[in-house]
């Protein structure tokens, strides 16, 4: 009897919720729901296609094309505009070679001794942080540890950390002396000989380094290591359409070549501006390169700009980061408006994300 009265009851629950599911079904608010949940995956569906879309443009479109390290060819008639100032500091493992010392040493040290720790790189961490914790600069923490891009140190590196404010000095030619080498960064001579046990006239052979206490990098290599060296040459909105490297040639899919610079796809007609002051070396049109733009700078740099639809300055004018130099265009071997920019440190290229700011 149980039983049979536990069956009923559970055939009336099962019928009871039939009745309610079918008038929710029924309902306005499900016929609502479903609209909009299927109104919702069309709308997903358009927008990733577009994006798709999107994105295969800007890898197809836009580019150059057989744009080398050597660029266009042209006669420069200008003297040199700027000296070339001190290169950056060449490897210092010589120096830092016996430079670690045990915790009891280091106890017993004082300003005329220089010793090294380590420092394991944290997730977060900034070279300026860094420096700052450890009271030294961050020019020394640069030079020690021969840091070519500040942007690009990883978590889990280590860093040599001097007990000091310094940098590392490599000799440029033979005979110089501590005192000949602390005067062209002012600072104590003898502080600087005796850090480094040695007199202050003791003569030393090219390629030799020392450690000076309390020197900077100029500000040209701090700039450029930190990647504040050139502005942007585009101050609207662009996207890169090509990178720095070797890549697939956009007219032969079946070709490797090495794109000497990055592209940048922006409308026609976008202003192109001088990415770092300095003087107009050449202007003119190439097959290959449209018409561009070539700007001599100091320390050995030069700027060139390539694929404009127009040139606004001639050679031999000294320009700024906010002169326009040009606009936009898809002169040249190009597939599409865009500004093709290469950045040459002592006639080699170098890529120029890694000194844009």
């Amino acid at each position: 009897m149980k039983k049979g009265l536990k069956f009923k009851g559970f055939k009336y629950i099962i019928e009871k919720s039939a009745d309610i599911f079918k008038m929710y079904n029924d309902s306005k608010i499900l016929k609502i729901s479903s609209l909009s949940a299927v109104a919702f995956l069309l709308g997903l569906g358009v927008t990733s296609s577009v994006l798709s879309a999107k994105v295969r443009i800007s890898e197809r479109h836009a580019v150059g094309g057989f744009e080398t390290s050597k660029g266009p060819e042209f006669t420069e008639k200008l003297e040199p505009l700027f000296d070339s100032i001190q290169e950056e500091n060449a490897s210092v493992e010589a120096v830092l070679s016996s430079a670690f010392v045990s915790s009891s040493e280091e106890e017993k040290s004082d300003d005329s001794v220089i010793t090294y720790q380590t420092y394991r790189v944290k997730a977060g961490d900034m070279i300026g942080f860094i420096a700052d914790e450890f009271g030294v600069t961050q020019d020394t923490l640069i030079s020690v540890n021969n840091i070519r891009q500040t942007r690009l140190i990883q978590v889990g590196q280590y860093l040599k950390i001097p007990s000091m404010p310094g940098i590392i000095y490599t000799v440029k030619s033979s005979g110089e002396t501590p005192t000949t080498i602390a005067a062209k960064y002012d600072v104590d001579a003898d502080k600087c000989a005796l850090v480094n046990s040695m007199a202050v006239d003791t003569t030393l052979s090219a390629g030799s380094s020392l450690f000076i206490p309390n020197a900077e990098l100029d500000w040209v290599t701090r700039q450029e290591i930190n990647g504040d060296l050139f502005h942007k040459p585009l101050h609207n909105r662009y996207w890169l359409s090509s990178y720095y490297g070797w890549r697939n040639s956009p007219f032969d899919a079946s070709r490797r070549t090495f794109h000497g610079g990055v592209d940048m796809a922006s409308p026609a007609g976008t202003p192109i501006y001088a990415a770092l002051d300095g003087r107009v070396t050449a202007t003119g049109y190439n097959a290959t390169y449209g018409n561009y733009v070539i700007i001599q700078h100091h320390s050995g740099y030069k700027t060139l700009y390539a694929h404009m639809s127009s040139i606004a300055c001639r050679q031999g004018n000294f320009v700024y980061t906010n002169t326009v130099i040009g606009r936009v265009g898809s002169t040249g071997l190009s597939t599409g408006p865009h500004l093709h920019f290469t950045v040459y440190k002592n006639g080699k290229t170098m890529n120029p994300l890694s000194l844009l700011n």
